[in-house]
């Protein structure tokens, strides 16, 4: 057998429904249920960077009768969580979406994917370096369609970034919608709407590198 990766064991705390992780899980799961809820028609795209074992975004589709509405992208390099959101999709009947074992930290791993209607950085702002999570943000108008959604976390732990997160998310052409920051809990969560002009994606480019 292969030994779990500390990536793999990250998704551990899920399995315990107070956890923060948990608690986290759902407002995201919520906001992508209401998205999905207040966006008509069909051919809508999604791509979900550093999606883990896609917890959040297949957690939503499963339950969905119009879960074939959504065509998405799924970026994770490590290959244990790979495994885990294939099995996960398949058991769902979600042959709607592609996992992908990539580096989400290269644009050339978004070729294809995007531009998407939602984009998810869940996990993503809190294992990156101020400096990557400034030029990702920077970098989302290449990964946007136009009145694009973009969900986001970020830990609260100190320093706080947030503020400079949701002003960043501004500067890039983004209108926040929603921010969660419970008092009882260190976690964040944000969803932003893109009202900026989408750019192309330039496949040489690197946006973010994991510290963890």
């Amino acid at each position: 057998m292969t030994a779990q990766t500390h990536w793999q064991a990250w998704h551990e705390p899920y399995a315990d429904e107070t956890s923060p992780l948990s608690r986290r899980l759902r407002l995201v799961q919520q906001h992508i249920a209401s998205w999905l809820d207040h966006r008509s028609g069909e051919g809508l795209t999604v791509v979900s960077a550093c999606a883990g074992q896609g917890h959040d975004l297949i957690g939503v589709l499963a339950s969905r009768a119009d879960a074939r509405r959504l065509h998405g992208t799924l970026l994770e390099y490590d290959a244990g969580n790979v495994a885990a959101a294939q099995a996960a999709a398949d058991q769902a009947g979600l042959s709607n979406l592609v996992i992908k074992q990539a580096d989400a930290g290269q644009l050339s791993s978004y070729v294809g994917a995007v531009p998407a209607d939602l984009v998810l950085m869940v996990g993503v702002f809190g294992n990156i370096s101020d400096a990557d999570v400034k030029r990702t943000i920077a970098a989302l108008p290449q990964l946007c369609a136009a009145g694009a959604t973009v969900i986001w976390t970020r830990t609260r732990r100190a320093p706080d970034l947030t503020p400079a997160v949701r002003g960043w998310l501004r500067d890039a052409g983004f209108a926040e919608v929603e921010f969660h920051a419970p008092d009882d809990v260190r976690f964040s969560v944000g969803v932003h709407l893109f009202e900026g002009t989408p750019q192309p994606v330039n496949a040489t480019g690197t946006i973010f590198t994991f510290l963890r």
